[in-house]
């Protein structure tokens, strides 16, 4: 076949009316196939972006450990003799414990009290995400997800803190003692965060509830619950610590008996 034949036999093949769609179609292919290799090819710049910043939070984070808690946690957050391994405890923990300002503590043989943190909330979400970084755990808890006011149920959250809280804490979260000179601490003016990581932590000696023991829901009932007790009025005068009869028998005893002896000794003076 000669050149100019074959020329004349495409330009057959052109003038027919399938030409036009048939390569509409092979055009559209062509681009499609090119975007999409092009898009895989090529990171999007967003999440390269977030990359980076994760990145650098966690080395921040890490800087920040080797440098305040290492000395207790380990080079690696591996545990040591006297703090333990921090490795699975999850984002929660570290935000729970350094932002109520328990850790970093002096003395580890001391249950840790609640204080002025010692780090921003910066350097927080910095050793939170370092700590993340080692192994899966709880993440820090939301705040668009604290819908408390809205989605708990203060009567339910009243009974499943009565089941599961107040042996602990007592009946109104007032805290209470503990074996070993341990104590749970109030829970009057706590945040709604710290609450919920504490129950998805299980911090020192409260126990961790999980999703399958107390629901998610459960949980801002509980939130609720506590919130409403923390404003609720003393009606009936001093609340005397809101503890319960203990005090309150113990008070009525001291002073019931107090004026019982007091009577009695001045009976017993104006008989001389």
């Amino acid at each position: 076949m000669t050149p100019s034949n074959g020329i004349k036999k495409l330009s057959r093949y052109r003038r027919h009316r399938w030409a036009a769609p048939s390569l509409m179609v092979v055009a559209l292919l062509s681009v499609g196939t090119t975007f999409s290799i092009a898009s895989e090819a090529t990171p999007d710049a967003t999440s390269t972006t977030m990359n980076t910043s994760q990145s650098v939070q966690i080395a921040e984070g890490k800087q920040l450990f080797l440098k305040g808690c290492s000395s207790c946690h380990g080079l690696n957050a591996e545990g040591g003799s006297i703090a333990p391994s921090l490795i699975g405890v999850g984002a929660a923990s570290v935000d729970f414990q350094v932002g109520t300002g328990r850790m970093p503590m002096a003395d580890m043989s001391q249950q840790a009290m609640r204080k002025k943190p010692l780090y921003n909330e910066a350097q927080t979400a910095a050793l939170a995400a370092y700590v993340a970084s080692l192994a899966p755990g709880p993440a820090i808890v939301d705040e668009a997800s604290l819908t408390w006011e809205r989605d708990g149920s203060t009567s339910a959250g009243g009974t499943l803190f009565r089941n599961n809280c107040a042996m602990c804490h007592n009946f109104s979260g007032q805290g209470g003692a503990l074996t070993q000179g341990k104590y749970a601490p109030t829970l009057m003016g706590v945040e709604a965060k710290y609450i919920y990581e504490a129950m998805i932590t299980g911090p020192q000696s409260m126990p961790k509830f999980s999703d399958k023991t107390i629901t998610p829901a459960e949980k801002l009932s509980i939130i609720k619950w506590v919130k409403a007790a923390q404003t609720e009025p003393n009606l009936g005068g001093a609340s005397l610590g809101r503890v319960g009869p203990v005090t309150e028998g113990l008070l009525a005893w001291t002073f019931g008996l107090g004026i019982l002896i007091g009577v009695a000794v001045w009976l017993a003076s104006k008989a001389r």
